[in-house]
């Protein structure tokens, strides 16, 4: 079927963008499906069901665990269509963290992680701005209709929409959200590198973006309420970005809510980077170097010998 579809630019036209500008490109649209899709899910969830009469009051949100199972699957089928779309040309990566990672054990090239960074962040910021495009009178009520306290009219529930934050039970600690970013990225590096292994029970190619899809809903379930289950610095750095400009101030940057939490921003980026390389080497090492090993002595040795012969590129 693909051959029979014309391409919108002369292919002479296109050779730029069939290296790391396609892979690029495509990496700001998956990026951009991702966010679109995930704070589109919140914003129903934040402000547009109770301003549209959908809910109990213009301000309640959150009254059962639905709400979170609602935005949990939304963010689920949020990653799903962002892989869809990008898998084919970039792999779809659509997270710094998992960039790192790939880089670091599974010969992604590292001259690429840097531009693969850039266009995931602005993938995530475009995205951003989508919602609040499309969700800004939901917001502006809901601001509107809540006492307060506010930055510049808006509240930290409308922020939570576009960015991460602490629950209050941290107190204002950074340990706590450090580590719960690091343990749920390291589960999230570690799940995809399971789901790719073609030596494990790897799934069909087309069914990978479906499981890494159910990765993050388990992930939001288990672990969400903690700190926001970020797990992707582009997912929230880019949003964020967008929030600061569009008036949320300090609530943005540096991240801080008096008397709950302060300069919050660098740690839904540090900790997911952490933890994704940790994910991906305890899978390595407790799975990966055993698939490893166990396909090498399958090999028979040939006629005369004890074992196989290495060659130079296995040596």
């Amino acid at each position: 079927m693909a051959v029979d579809i014309p391409p919108l630019v002369k292919p002479s036209r296109l050779r730029s963008r069939g290296g790391l500008l396609g892979e690029c490109l495509a990496e700001f649209l998956g990026t951009f499906v991702l966010i679109s899709f995930g704070c589109g899910v919140v914003a129903m969830a934040v402000a547009a069901l109770p301003g549209s009469g959908r809910a109990a009051t213009p301000t309640t949100i959150f009254l059962a665990a639905g709400d979170w199972l609602l935005i949990s699957w939304g963010w689920a089928l949020a990653v799903v269509f962002g892989v869809y779309v990008a898998g084919g040309v970039s792999g779809a990566h659509i997270n710094p963290a998992v960039t790192l990672a790939m880089a670091a054990r599974r010969g992604f090239p590292w001259v690429k992680v840097l531009p693969y960074w850039f266009a995931q962040v602005v993938g995530a910021l475009t995205g951003a701005a989508l919602v609040y495009l499309v969700y800004h009178n939901a917001i502006d009520a809901y601001d509107s209709a809540v006492p307060g306290p506010k930055v510049n009219g808006h509240t930290n529930a409308t922020f939570s929409i576009f960015a991460t934050f602490p629950a209050a039970y941290f107190h204002g600690g950074i340990w706590g959200p450090l580590i719960d970013q690091i343990v749920g990225t390291a589960f999230l590096l570690m799940l995809i590198a399971a789901v790719l292994d073609l030596r494990n029970q790897a799934v069909k190619a087309n069914l990978a973006p479906l499981i890494v899809g159910f990765v993050v809903a388990a992930i939001g379930m288990s672990y969400g309420a903690n700190a926001g289950y970020a797990i992707n610095p582009a997912r929230d750095f880019g949003p964020r970005l967008l929030t600061y400009a569009a008036g949320w101030g300090s609530l943005a940057f540096p991240g801080s809510v008096s008397g709950s939490f302060s300069a919050y921003w660098w740690i839904p980026i540090v900790g997911p980077l952490i933890g994704g390389l940790i994910g991906i080497l305890v899978y390595d090492l407790f799975i990966g170097d055993v698939l490893l090993l166990r396909s090498e002595l399958a090999q028979l040795p040939e006629p005369g010998r004890s074992t196989p012969v290495r060659t130079t590129d296995e040596e």
